[in-house]
């Protein structure tokens, strides 16, 4: 059979949506039980920069609300004196009141850059603003941990694509989105019939390895749904995107799989026209995904093993613009989750307001900070040799 140009594009989908999930399911026999288990990280990347002024509100800041004449959020759930949450998110406030919840304000990096593309990358890969790496922070951990491992699934991303946070020197993490489809597709007789008559004709290394991807999810596919099923949670969850990937996590937290890194991602964040509405729409995807997913844990007693953090690639500026939005800013507040915090709510002072640069909120607390005390005291690895960073870490966990 002669290989079509339309042909290869098929199977190079299914190879490339794929990739990795063999080893992930070789590997799930051997993991710890659920009352032994490893400290699980997920990380929840709000993409397209999120307005963090508009997340956690300076309620008592008349700059705040001088320079937002029409977007400020004037009904703001009180966490304190001084802050509160916005109201599309009362299950974050919630955690608050339980100690669940912890926010570390004014996070950043010096010389941010304002693109989308650029920013991600430096957070993705935990570089210097003028340093371009290859390798991402979760995909150097992956070297670390299993730089002997035939099987790396320390780490999946719930992603059609591998973001270059997972992608390693050596190692590279697994992205799928559903496994349902993937056995499905790979019950169709072309795919089998594609990958015996073309699995040896190859001298490409990039084609033949093409193919031998194929041919590994072709042989596993069928145990890659079954072990999705194995543990699937009875727990309701909302009908969102965001909503079935973290229903997917929570099975696979709640079986015997060794991962330790869960990705996702939601968005877009982008709000230049007309902010306040695209913002609540997402918090309320965000509020009820998340609220369905920590009582799920919570009915097993996980949610102690399990830290979620929440980060974008940069905030917003101070001031509204002319198209009740705001346009890219610097730094911004993340979120991290867990049973597990040793220290909870506002964990450093809210942005002041009158030491701008040029508009923007300065940064005070560095990225790669929290990356470092994410991996050195939840994930127990090396996260000098990781990240290169020796300044120091956090300790609310």
């Amino acid at each position: 059979m002669i290989l079509k140009r339309r042909q290869f594009l098929k199977a190079s989908s299914l190879a490339s949506a794929s990739l990795m999930l063999p080893n992930f399911l070789k590997a799930l026999s051997s993991s710890p039980a659920l009352e032994n288990r490893n400290k699980v990280l997920v990380i929840l990347q709000l993409s397209g920069g999120n307005d963090g002024l508009n997340t956690i509100i300076p309620i008592r800041n008349d700059i705040y609300f001088r320079e937002r004449q029409t977007i400020a959020i004037n009904n703001a759930l009180r966490l304190t004196d001084e802050a509160g949450i916005h109201p599309a998110l009362p299950f974050f406030k919630t955690l608050f009141d339980r100690g669940e919840l912890a926010v570390l304000n004014n996070v950043g990096y010096p010389d941010p850059n304002k693109s989308h593309f650029r920013s991600m990358d430096i957070w993705h890969s935990a570089s210097r603003s003028d340093e371009y790496l290859e390798s991402g922070w979760i995909g150097r951990y992956l070297d670390q941990v299993c730089y002997d491992c035939d099987y790396p699934t320390q780490a999946l991303e719930v992603n059609d694509m591998l973001s270059l946070a997972l992608k390693g020197r050596r190692q590279k993490a697994f992205a799928f989105k559903d496994p349902k489809k993937l056995y499905q597709t790979s019950r169709e007789s072309y795919f089998k019939k594609l990958y015996q008559e073309h699995q040896h004709q190859h001298e490409d290394e990039t084609v033949a390895y093409l193919y031998q991807t194929l041919g590994d999810t072709l042989s596993n596919a069928d145990y890659i749904f079954e072990q999705s099923k194995a543990r699937k949670t009875a727990a309701t969850y909302p009908d969102s995107e965001l909503g079935k990937d973290l229903k997917t996590v929570s099975s696979l937290i709640k079986s015997d799989i060794n991962t330790q890194v869960y990705y996702l991602q939601i968005g877009s964040f982008d709000t230049h026209i007309n902010q306040n509405q695209r913002q609540e729409s997402l918090f309320r995807t965000i509020n009820d995904a998340l609220k369905a997913f920590v009582e799920d844990l919570k009915q097993d007693g996980l949610f102690r093993h399990v830290m979620l953090m929440t980060f974008s690639e940069f905030g917003r500026r101070v001031a509204q613009n002319a198209s009740n939005g705001t346009d890219h800013g610097t730094a911004n507040q993340l979120f991290l989750l867990s049973g597990g915090l040793k220290k909870q709510g506002l964990l450093n002072d809210l942005p002041d307001l009158t030491q701008l640069n040029e508009g923007d909120l300065q940064y005070a607390e560095d990225f790669r900070k929290v990356y470092a005390t994410l991996l050195k005291s939840w994930l127990d690895a090396d996260s000098d040799k990781i990240l290169g960073w020796k300044n120091g870490i956090y300790d609310f966990i």
